[in-house]
């Protein structure tokens, strides 16, 4: 009988726990994570090198997925039969996803390495057309001269009337609200309603809560429905918040009255850190990505003193102004080795 050799032997498939868990950091890392968090999703995936894989797994699925959105049922009567097309086994590339910086200011994402990277002076004919831009949240004016950023994947539906401004949020938003005291403006959000007349504020409705932050004036959050009032119970008065002050509302109705706290500047920075501009990566060479950093934040400027490094393909979303973060993903992640330049430059090589 042959003796298997050691790329022969079977490895055990990983619990259905790990890919759970790994399907929950994809989806938390989505709608951004907080230090505490960045710190967590660091150590687990160190924690199994079987981690990382189950991650690009979750990544690749739902990049696939995606897709759907070039088919439009109205535009054609058939769905475009290359979407679901299986990759060819000359094209099958391997992944290997980095892991999110733990440094508070950067907005988790991941880098990836597709396959081998090739000698120096090699073309790169073949490459995956590289998608390099600024991802910046939606802002927008409303008719009353209000403005509202809304976080990637939020909507907002407004109703505007001669007595109320009405916006009814699903997701996340800041609004900065032109003051009229005749017509209120009122942000519903999980059957919160977050009441202002000038001011400024950030509504977050995740899960079973609704998380208001003012960072200007201040606003009125009711708790009660439509529906608790036609009931003929109790309504419970308004809870007042002012600029830096936080509440966190339960949506279902909760024994404990939620609390109105003070929050610090750097509270405030960090829940509003989903407002930075963005880098965004597909498969771009890190020569690029470098180029991008260097572009925006001068006068940092980070160096490859390996011509054949910069052909190593990354992707991921990275907040502009954290060079920082950047760099040591490459270090944690890579292999690769910082060291101070000259003025402003930090030279990346192999480590050896």
């Amino acid at each position: 009988m042959k003796t298997p050799e050691p790329n022969d032997s079977p490895r055990p498939a990983p619990r259905r726990s790990a890919i759970e868990a790994a399907a929950d950091w994809v989806a938390r890392r989505d709608r951004g994570l907080s230090a505490a968090e960045q710190d967590d999703y660091l150590q687990w995936l160190a924690s199994d090198p079987r981690h990382p894989a189950l991650v690009a797994r979750h990544e690749a699925t739902l990049a696939r997925l995606q897709r759907l959105a070039h088919w439009q049922p109205g535009g054609a009567a058939d769905p475009n039969p290359d979407l679901f097309a299986p990759v060819a086994a000359g094209r099958r590339r391997r992944f290997y996803p980095l892991l999110a910086a733990a440094a508070a200011v950067v907005v988790a994402g991941y880098l990836a390495l597709r396959g081998p990277v090739p000698p120096a002076g090699a073309p790169i004919a073949d490459a995956v057309p590289v998608q390099n831009f600024l991802r910046v949240n939606e802002k927008r004016a409303l008719p009353d001269g209000s403005v509202v950023e809304l976080k990637d994947g939020s909507r907002i539906d407004v109703e505007f009337s001669p007595e109320l401004r009405r916006v009814r949020l699903h997701g996340e938003a800041h609004f900065v609200v032109a003051k009229d005291a005749a017509r209120p403006f009122v942000v519903e959000a999980g059957g919160i309603a977050v009441r202002a007349v000038g001011t400024a504020f950030n509504v977050r409705l995740e899960g079973g809560t609704v998380d208001v932050l003012v960072t200007e004036g201040r606003v009125q959050v009711e708790t009660a429905g439509p529906a608790t009032a036609e009931a003929g119970e109790a309504v419970p008065a308004p809870m007042v918040v002012a600029a830096r002050q936080r509440t966190v509302v339960p949506r279902e109705p909760a024994a404990v009255a939620p609390a109105v706290v003070t929050v610090t500047p750097e509270q405030v920075r960090e829940a509003l850190a989903w407002q930075a501009p963005r880098l965004q990566f597909f498969e771009t060479p890190l020569s690029e990505a470098v180029a991008e950093f260097n572009r925006r934040n001068p006068p940092q400027r980070i160096v490859l003193r390996e011509a054949d490094l910069g052909r190593v393909r990354i992707g991921g979303t990275f907040r502009v102004d954290n060079v920082e973060g950047f760099v040591r993903l490459l270090e944690v992640t890579l292999g690769i080795r910082s060291t101070p330049g000259g003025a402003g430059e930090t030279v990346l090589e192999r480590a050896p």
